[in-house]
């Protein structure tokens, strides 16, 4: 049986994984953009703003990826059913998909509405607390509309068609932005609320970024052949195959995300100055962590393509070539990270001003530390996806816990808090913990393409 030369199959799939990648890529930079504009806007408050802005944003950003995580099951069986030439199971699969959204949102925003009560728990302290509240509050109310623009990103790539979420994006940043000057300081008539204000423009950019894109797939000519949300008969299988392979995909985004937003709570135990430091560095860090996630879902929905024509070569092909695109990209941020360190800090401080210097210098190091695992960071989220896109998650879930927190956050706590070296400390058990995930998790995938799959 003929076949085309290996270096033209790689450009084709290279070519393919670049165009599905980048919309989706852009998607994320655009709900990564709403919590960096939140970041940088709370620094104008002070730095007691910032540090308790850091509890709320980190923890909405974590819950945000958990919630991804789980909604990205549409994706993938619809990806599935759509390489399986079973474009009729589509119907089925959204409108299930939608209620599964709800059932994810739902926890997931009572969680953010009553996290303050919790956070003196975790040894922070009353005044952040007291201002992360109003932010938190707010900002709860948004939450099933950025998981329904999730859900609809996954089912337009599931069909080749992402490229509506770019078009989406820059509007939602757009009204992000001028709603928080305007609800933060009080302008154009509106009530001035401080860092509450901040909650209350994202959720608004959540609904109207959800509301657009909604009226898109119900529009536009080309989404119409495949019936998205249409009524379709209640599948109890179909349900359980989203629940199957979601919540494990989203336990292991907890594992992951809950490692960072665990040594964020260990930083406010330090000094708010720790925190402080600790919101600049993780906050650029996930901006660049969105682009490996866009093309993460890129590859699952590749990947799971060839699955439904059970062609192992290109599974493989696949997750390899998304694998090296995310190795490349967060190799150059790695380097901006180690060498631009103060300028990247200037976006949320003034470097001028001498009550900053602390919180400058503590960051310039965790940013280093960050230089460090941003490429093992791309690795194991792509190779996550890569192996979502082989309905395997539940494995990986595991593979999650011992790395993370049997590896990482056992790490950062031996060095950061029973040893001396503190904030750093804490992020070097983050950098241990993503290496060990990433060499785990590619070495499954590969062995899990080298061989049948059932």
């Amino acid at each position: 049986m003929s076949s085309s030369p290996m270096p033209w199959r790689l450009q084709q799939e290279l070519r393919a994984c670049v165009q599905l990648s980048f919309p989706l890529a852009i998607a994320q930079l655009s709900e990564a953009a709403t919590n960096f504009v939140d970041t940088m806007m709370m620094g104008w408050l002070g730095e007691q703003s910032l540090a308790a802005g850091a509890l709320g944003s980190t923890s909405v950003m974590s819950l945000l990826i958990i919630g991804v995580g789980c909604v990205s099951s549409v994706g993938t069986v619809a990806a599935i059913a759509i390489g399986a030439g079973q474009r009729d199971r589509l119907p089925t699969i959204s409108i299930h998909g939608l209620l599964f959204t709800l059932l994810i949102a739902t926890p997931l925003s009572l969680i953010v509405w009553n996290l303050a009560t919790a956070l003196p728990y975790l040894g922070q302290s009353v005044t952040n607390t007291e201002l992360a509240q109003g932010y938190l509050q707010a900002i709860a109310w948004g939450i099933p509309a950025a998981l329904g623009f999730s859900l609809i990103r996954n089912l337009a790539s599931a069909v080749n068609q992402p490229q509506i979420i770019m078009q989406i994006m820059g509007l939602g940043i757009a009204l992000n932005v001028v709603l928080n000057y305007g609800l933060m300081f009080g302008r154009w008539g509106l009530p001035e609320l401080g860092l509450a204000g901040l909650g209350w423009a994202s959720t608004i950019a959540f609904w109207v970024k959800f509301a657009i894109a909604l009226s898109i797939i119900f529009s536009r000519p080309s989404f119409r052949p495949y019936r998205f949300f249409a009524r379709c008969p209640w599948q109890p299988a179909m349900m359980a195959e989203l629940f199957r392979i979601g919540i494990p995909y989203g336990s292991l985004m907890t594992l992951e995300t809950g490692l960072f937003l665990c040594v964020t709570y260990l930083m406010g135990t330090l000094s708010t100055t720790a925190l402080a430091a600790h919101q600049i560095a993780i906050q650029t860090a996930a901006i660049t962590f969105m682009i490996p996630l866009g093309i993460s879902h890129a590859t699952a929905v590749r990947v799971g393509q060839f699955y439904g024509q059970g062609n192992r070569r290109g599974m493989r092909q696949a997750g390899c070539v998304g694998i090296g695109l995310g190795t490349l990209f967060m190799s150059c941020m790695g380097v901006l990270f180690w060498l631009l360190p103060d300028l990247i800090i200037g976006i949320y401080l003034d470097r001028t001003n001498p009550d900053n210097t602390a919180v400058i210098h503590y960051a310039v190091q965790l940013l280093r530390v960050a230089a460090l695992f941003q490429v093992f960071d791309g690795i194991q989220v792509i190779a996550n996806g890569a192996l979502r896109g082989l309905k395997d998650t539940y494995a990986p879930m595991w593979i999650g816990l011992l790395s993370y927190w049997g590896m990482g956050l056992g790490c950062s706590y031996l060095l950061g808090i029973v040893g001396p070296w503190q904030g750093v400390g804490l992020w070097i058990g983050l950098v241990w913990g993503l290496i060990v995930a990433a060499v785990v998790l590619t070495g499954r995938f590969l062995r899990q393409t080298g061989t049948t799959i059932a």
